[in-house]
């Protein structure tokens, strides 16, 4: 911690707390708290129940869970093997062409989503690529939206590696595929882990495209939950927040255990 000393410490400390649990913690606990709830009393949910659960993990609503976990794992990996591959190409530019590029995989997340949905879906209605009404649209979508940021941090991991490695492993004879899947992906390993996490976790929270996009037999769990709250319904969107925040979290859990092992490779 930069305050070295045990006052500033505590203040540092409680200017944290004063900051982080009204702007981060309360909305989500409140959110909590109404999942287990029938109605408001005052300030506060109120008349515990657990009936929420119970529906929230059945049905249409366990049915929206795996949509967003296969879309966001697909798009994830999607995202991160473009990513990864525009990046090692941007290495190996001028400075001139590695800016075009940054430009190009910024641009997704430059304007608002939904104008990367009607994009999407004024792209991809006609022959010969007609995707609209289809899954694989909303997967696209996501995949776009999130390939900026796995390119990001895979470009900015790749200015940091040593090159002494792949030059000591080139001056050993090593062919340049050798040197790419046994020396440098490697070395990326834990960025690409946390590349792959944050992936995730934006696909996971995506709605505005989604909205645009999603067919009828493909319904993501955000818009779920946003159609549950537009009825009225917060009790039960609530609950479905709640089931969205912690599928996430267990995804992304067990994303961090494989990057601390990849750190220490």
């Amino acid at each position: 911690m930069l305050v070295h000393s045990r006052t500033g410490r505590w203040a540092a400390r409680a200017l944290f707390a004063v900051l982080f649990v009204p702007l981060f913690a309360l909305p989500l606990l409140v959110i909590l708290a109404a999942s287990f709830s029938t109605h408001w009393s005052g300030a506060f949910p109120s008349g515990p129940t657990t009936a929420h659960y119970t529906a929230a993990v059945r049905g249409e609503s366990l049915q929206a869970l795996t949509t967003s976990l296969v879309t966001a794992l697909t798009a994830s990996v999607l995202a991160l093997t473009a990513g990864t591959w525009a990046a090692l190409t941007a290495a190996a530019l001028r400075k001139r062409g590695r800016r075009v590029l940054d430009a190009l995989f910024v641009l997704p997340v430059a304007v608002p989503s939904v104008v990367v949905g009607l994009a999407v879906l004024v792209a991809f209605s006609q022959p010969p690529l007609l995707l609209n009404g289809t899954r694989w649209i909303v997967i696209l979508a996501h995949t776009v939206l999130v390939t900026a940021f796995a390119y990001q941090s895979v470009s900015a991991a790749i200015l940091r590696l040593d090159p002494m490695y792949e030059q000591a492993a080139a001056s050993l004879g090593a062919r340049p595929s050798y040197v790419l899947l046994r020396v440098r992906l490697p070395l990326l390993l834990p960025s690409l882990n946390a590349a792959a996490g944050l992936c995730f976790a934006l696909s996971m929270g995506e709605l505005s495209a989604t909205m645009m996009l999603y067919p009828p037999d493909w319904l993501p769990l955000p818009v779920l939950v946003f159609t549950a709250t537009d009825r009225g319904s917060l009790f039960t969107g609530s609950a479905l927040a709640v089931l969205l925040m912690t599928a996430t979290l267990l995804v992304l859990l067990a994303v961090s255990r494989i990057r601390t092992k990849a750190s220490y490779r």
